[in-house]
């Protein structure tokens, strides 16, 4: 499976400094990302166009939106749709971002409707879930997962199940190791991963052994060769990192 190597650059950079980070992106992997990987940013909105040129006519280097209404078009104030994400050269959809859930408070279902609509639309989606400090302690990491995947899925057409792989990716993030420099340990990572490919198996079928899951927490170049050499990892969500390009770089070649 090829490995996925993502960066959400979230609200940082304006568009001279996308253009400049993406520039050094696509001229250092010229010759083609190391290792089979996909390298695939999700810049901000205002970014994504000039990250797309920069990224044009590159193998393995694709560009996506950090979020999406699930609607054509509407009454929806600062809102952005998929037809504007793909207007703006963008082929993959962020949905159900920690900070989008805890910080703006998405609820399960509207990041499910977010996943279906952005499908339906023709995108590749990465699929966010991951648990609270509170919640890991508690002992309810599976219930957590179970809840976030299962309500994701549930709004899928039949059709779309399955054309999900190549389409959907899941990207785990422990809530408490974002931006906090805490990592989640080797065998939490795969305690996690694990039980995240038991969920998709049940809910999805065989076809579940081949959707990717990343893993997302305090992603650094000391520690992405590790994390990204474990059993199930099949890729990293990297966040504050990625935004110098040498240190993306040093993260996609680990």
């Amino acid at each position: 499976m090829q490995k996925i190597i993502a960066a959400n650059w979230k609200m940082y950079k304006t568009r001279a400094e996308a253009a400049q980070t993406a520039r050094d992106l696509a001229e250092a992997l010229a010759d083609g990302t190391p290792h089979d990987r996909l390298v695939l940013v999700f810049p901000p909105f205002t970014d994504i166009t000039v990250v797309a040129e920069a990224f044009t006519g590159k193998k393995n280097l694709a560009v996506g939106g950090q979020n999406l209404y699930p609607a054509e078009q509407g009454a929806f104030t600062g809102e952005i749709s998929a037809e504007m994400l793909r207007d703006a050269g963008a082929t993959w959809v962020l949905a159900g971002h920690s900070e989008r859930r805890h910080v703006f408070g998405e609820s399960d279902e509207l990041v499910a409707r977010k996943t279906a609509f952005a499908l339906a639309q023709g995108f590749k989606v990465m699929l966010c879930v991951g648990e609270m400090l509170h919640e890991r302690e508690a002992g309810q990491l599976g219930d957590v997962l179970a809840r976030q995947l299962a309500t994701a899925l549930e709004l899928l057409p039949e059709a779309l199940r399955g054309t999900l792989p190549g389409r959907l990716a899941l990207a785990y993030e422990p809530v408490w190791a974002i931006g906090t420099g805490k990592v989640a340990g080797p065998v939490e990572v795969q305690e996690a991963h694990a039980v995240l490919r038991a969920l998709l198996a049940d809910l999805i079928g065989a076809t579940a052994a081949e959707l990717p899951i990343l893993y997302g927490g305090s992603v650094k170049p000391a520690n992405a060769s590790a994390l990204v050499g474990l059993d199930n990892v099949d890729g990293l969500l990297v966040g504050g990192a990625s935004l110098e390009a040498q240190s993306f770089l040093q993260i996609i070649g680990s």
